[in-house]
């Protein structure tokens, strides 16, 4: 369905302490056009609630958890039960370990509707992750910008992440950084993320 794509089009991005690297064009346009109005129509999209700061919340974005039978995902204090791979999420994770070398058997994917629709800071360094995760970040739809910044205190660096991109996040990344995409006032398209993960049984 996707075309190989060559991992020399992986740019490591200088970041201190960081292991991360981006590819603008990994999809074609017309096939991240094709994959965000299917993803938009075919995805289970829910907005579930998550424990924060002592109280439940509705996630500011819709949201689905798939993979493999027993990949379980907990965060905020929430259990998450992989949805099946559907035949086009299957196709771009088999895409995606190509280019990257690595092997996943789960993915989140968000839907940021508009401008409204945010995530807030955090690192995703849940220990079914691993000790350093690699995590696989493929965005269709709207740019949006993504911020990383330093655990230890610092100022943020950010990235507008392109429609077609993929953005990959290793090594020790989640242990010294922690990541954002906030809420912007200026007109955006909706935008669908797909965060490839591998969950350790």
């Amino acid at each position: 369905m996707f075309e190989q794509s060559d991992p020399s089009a992986l740019r490591t991005l200088p970041l201190p302490s960081a292991d991360i690297a981006y590819a603008t064009g990994f999809l074609r346009p017309e096939q991240a056009d094709v994959l965000f109005a299917q993803l938009q129509q075919e995805i289970p999209w829910r907005q579930p609630k998550l424990y924060i700061h002592g109280r439940h919340v509705l996630t500011p974005r819709l949201c689905c958890w798939m993979g493999d039978p027993g990949a379980v995902y907990r965060y905020s204090n929430t259990r998450f039960l992989p949805e099946p791979w559907t035949a086009a999420v299957q196709a771009l994770k088999s895409a995606v370990e190509a280019m990257t070398g690595n092997a996943f058997n789960s993915v989140l994917l968000n839907y940021y509707r508009d401008g409204r629709d945010a995530m807030g800071w955090h690192s995703d360094d849940e220990p079914e992750l691993g000790p350093q995760p690699v995590i696989a970040s493929v965005s269709i739809g709207g740019v949006r910008r993504f911020l990383l910044r330093p655990r230890s205190g610092g100022a943020s660096s950010g990235i507008a992440l392109a429609h077609g991109s993929l953005l990959l996040m290793r090594g020790d990344t989640q242990k010294n950084y922690q990541h954002s995409l906030p809420r912007t006032s200026k007109p955006v398209d909706g935008r669908i993320n797909l965060t490839f993960r591998k969950i350790h049984q």
